[in-house]
């Protein structure tokens, strides 16, 4: 796929998860012990040979920039093409908010690219997917632009876009919903389109007063252009809500899940960062748990998730929780049904405890 240029738009809402998105982007927040969302999208496009890749920043980039850095880690660190970054625009007198104003500001640069399509996906989405399946779709459907969904299995609350298709993969419809619900065609806001059609659509809808790309870009012009979209059968999750991450987040601790995701031929790449082992104490007790590198863990761990450097002490029981990095559990400490931003520290004897579908939420830097 070397004639595509990927684009990776990090601008969506995070009003459904703002206790983890108030200093970063929804597609920045910690993942699986040591990723972060927009991991999982990157690494697809790299391992589908798509070797020049833009981010659209949003209007507060600093953990994008810090994350992400020159894309090394992807490599995406190239002398020609490779990693680039197109900023957020911000036009005096301007009310519009959405992602079209800075598609708009940057229309000349993707004119004037050499590759021939784009392809434009969300960060938000968790799935290990090769690209290349939906290029050969593309060029077989005829379809002007190529979508992808996947079949949701049980319920997914947030901005998700439900699509209904013919048997030979023509959209006959497409919503914009707050609820997924069991059995619905959840679109995984990827877009594969040739360059000229993407521009055409920026700037229709922009000069006609649109402000979002999937309502007045897509949505609207769906009588206009071919659409036809690809399953993808894997496991996907949508994080767009506190809940959506939390049972994300559970689901890794599921075999067949963590196999697809990390132990398949396409990996996952991510920031590296160098820390010493785990290491599990004389007292400690750990069950069905991922735990990240540089943990001390004196206490019971179980059904859970640890990022790197967190310190769990003596007599600490953690059920159902996911720790972020760097927080320090003292010694008596229970925690359950409990989200950990980074840097929490949670206080000897303190207890704490969320609902099995309903987390307790500890923001960044918070002692308790």
């Amino acid at each position: 796929m070397k004639n595509v240029l990927g684009l990776v738009n990090i601008q969506e809402d995070n009003s459904l998860i703002r206790e983890l998105t108030a200093s970063r982007a929804v597609e920045l927040v910690p993942f699986a012990g040591r990723y972060r969302l927009v991991d999982f999208t990157l690494s697809s496009m790299v391992n589908s040979g798509i070797g020049h890749v833009g981010i659209m920043l949003p209007d507060r980039p600093r953990s994008v920039l810090d994350h992400v850095r020159s894309g090394k880690e992807w490599d995406l660190s190239r002398r020609h093409e490779g990693l680039f970054y197109l900023p957020s625009v911000k036009v005096e007198r301007e009310s519009r908010e959405g992602d079209l104003k800075n598609f708009y500001a940057n229309a000349d640069f993707f004119e004037h690219s050499a590759q021939k399509y784009i392809l434009l996906t969300s960060g938000s989405f968790i799935y290990n997917i090769d690209f290349d399946e939906l290029m050969k779709f593309h060029e077989d459907s005829g379809a002007d632009i190529s979508l992808m969904y996947h079949i949701e299995k049980g319920e997914n609350t947030g901005k998700n876009a439900v699509i209904e298709t013919a048997g030979d993969g023509k959209v006959e419809d497409i919503a914009e919903k707050p609820a997924v619900y069991d059995g619905s065609k959840m679109s995984l806001g990827v877009y594969l389109m040739e360059k000229r059609v993407f521009v055409d659509i920026v700037r229709n809808a922009y000069e006609h007063g649109g402000n979002d790309f999937l309502v007045d870009g897509i949505i609207k012009n769906a009588g206009k252009y071919k659409l036809f979209a690809k399953e993808h059968d894997g496991y996907v999750a949508h994080v767009e809500s506190m809940s959506a991450y939390y049972k994300s987040s559970m689901d890794l601790l599921r075999y067949e899940v963590w196999q697809e995701l990390f132990m398949g031929k396409n990996p996952i790449f991510t920031k590296v960062k160098d820390e010493v082992p785990v290491q599990y104490k004389e007292e400690s007790e750990v069950k069905n748990a991922l735990i990240a590198n540089g943990c001390v863990v004196y206490g019971s761990v179980e059904n859970s998730i640890l990022f790197r450097g967190v310190k769990v002490g003596k007599g600490v029981k953690i059920k159902n929780s996911v720790i972020m990095e760097n927080c320090d559990l003292k010694d008596g400490a229970l925690i359950e049904n409990v989200i950990c931003d980074k840097n929490v520290i949670v206080s000897k004897d303190k207890w704490l405890k969320g609902a099995p579908n309903y987390p307790l939420i500890v923001t960044k830097n918070v002692t308790i």
